[in-house]
């Protein structure tokens, strides 16, 4: 799929979905999707069992330092079209319930800080025996 909106979409529903139908069988479901766009993420929201929207938060500038694929290099040059934060915008969350400041944190931190949410609100249990 591309990059446009309809694809992101698309391929956000078809995410969504597989999430959904886990969760509903008692399965957590943590999913990575770019989702630049509110409405969709809305739309999740209203339909997905046990939804809990994590913002994986980092300034433009650290993304394309993160980029080993080159594509912001070349969205910037105009090879990629509705590359998001480029040429597409990206729509930050109105209320998630996790942001991970990934710019501020290590990885490990920002693991640490979604799995105590999930326990904190009995999404998981972590048997420390």
């Amino acid at each position: 799929m591309g990059f446009s909106k309809q694809d992101r979409d698309i391929n956000v529903r078809r995410i969504g979905f597989v999430a959904d139908l886990l969760s509903r069988n008692g399965v957590v479901a943590i999913l990575a999707a770019i989702s630049p766009y509110r409405e969709i993420r809305e739309e999740l929201r209203q339909t997905t069992t046990n939804f809990v929207e994590v913002y994986v938060q980092a300034p433009l500038a650290v993304c394309e330092s993160r980029d080993v694929k080159g594509l912001y290099a070349k969205a910037k040059t105009g090879q990629i079209k509705n590359f998001t934060g480029i040429s597409d915008p990206y729509e930050e969350p109105l209320n998630p319930e996790i942001i991970c400041l990934t710019d501020q944190f290590t990885v490990k931190q920002c693991v640490c800080q979604v799995v105590t949410y999930l326990e904190c609100h009995s999404y998981i249990r972590y048997d420390k025996s």
